[in-house]
């Protein structure tokens, strides 16, 4: 039989319990319904400041990704995320950068461990060329999964690439999310490229992925709540330095070119992230104050320059930028 020393104990856990209850609730509900985050804002050069180029997109209780750059898991599991957990992937173009992280992904995402979880396939949306590379990625670790089936018991299912390649215009419609495809310029011999909107609960997010000025992009993320931007720079004696960094810096948009687009759609807030900085090892890369300097001559509005792991939180009535701790 309890003791009065226990009842009393239980009664005060009991009444505890109850007081902590809305608490937890309201913790809970605290939790933001449409959130973007930085996995990393970097390019190919191999930086431990900046990852490869990888925007997460929580909206609706679907984590969705786009691009998957190199340390793409590692961001993700520094917030606790399961590989496994992501619903989909949206490939902007095929440059190695934007793409080197998949094979990571899909594998490691493929394990039973908490890291990992996936549980069907693994969903990839991207331009004409993605089927084939998925495809080959896939087989080029056959012997890996051929292990992983018989010494573990794993499911093949869990680790086979479902993927769409895509047109402009509407691709994804589920649970109240839709990601509009949109085409972007990265060259003439870099077709087709593309950036993503993703509209949820009257709310939107662009992703501009790897473009030159292209005023369409603007029109297509006019008056969203956040446009997120991509940007090249170098300074110009390297320029004049060798005709391949021109060639380079062409397939991009530089700071001023990006305030013109910023300026045209007017965004809540905007942000700058995969920073194409270029240099030779003698000439030094712009700074992001130089960047941001060359910006602001063409767009007053509010700007945040990115990093990996800066979170924007996507409220009814203003963008909440969380800067990484």
């Amino acid at each position: 039989m309890p003791t009065k020393t226990t009842k009393r104990l239980l009664a005060s856990a009991t009444l505890l319990a109850s007081l902590l209850a809305p608490c937890l609730n309201a913790q809970a509900n605290d939790e933001p319904d449409f959130e973007v985050i930085m996995l990393g804002v970097g390019s190919p050069p191999p930086f431990m400041h900046r990852f490869g180029p990888a925007t997460l997109i929580k909206a609706g209780g679907k984590y969705l990704l786009v691009d998957a750059g190199r340390g793409v898991t590692q961001r993700l599991w520094q917030l606790k995320i399961p590989l496994g957990r992501v619903d989909g992937l949206f490939v902007t173009h095929l440059h190695s950068d934007h793409v080197v992280g998949i094979p990571d992904l899909l594998l490691t995402g493929w394990l039973s461990s908490p890291f990992g979880g996936r549980k069907g396939n693994f969903n990839v949306w991207g331009p004409k060329g993605t089927k084939s590379m998925m495809h080959h990625i896939r087989l080029a670790y056959q012997g890996d999964v051929d292990i992983r089936v018989k010494d573990q018991g794993f499911s093949e299912e869990n680790v086979t690439p479902n993927t769409v390649e895509i047109q402009p215009g509407l691709i994804y419609d589920q649970d109240g999310i839709q990601v509009t495809a949109i085409e972007v310029n990265h060259g003439e011999l870099i077709k087709p490229a593309f950036g993503y909107r993703v509209d949820y609960d009257g709310r939107s997010v662009v992703i501009s992925g790897d473009t030159k000025y292209h005023p369409p992009l603007a029109e297509a993320a006019k008056g969203t709540d956040l446009f997120i931007h991509a940007v090249g720079a170098a300074k110009p004696e390297l320029l004049e330095s060798r005709l391949s960094w021109k060639t380079i810096l062409n397939h991009h948009t530089e700071p001023e070119d990006v305030g013109r687009i910023f300026e045209q759609a007017q965004p809540k807030m905007a942000a700058l992230y995969h920073f194409v900085t270029l240099t030779n090892g003698q000439i030094k890369p712009p700074t992001l104050n130089d960047i941001s300097a060359r910006l602001k001559t063409t767009y007053s509005g509010p700007v945040t320059i990115g990093a990996d792991l800066t979170r924007f939180v996507i409220g009814k009535d203003k963008v909440t930028v969380i800067p990484p701790e």
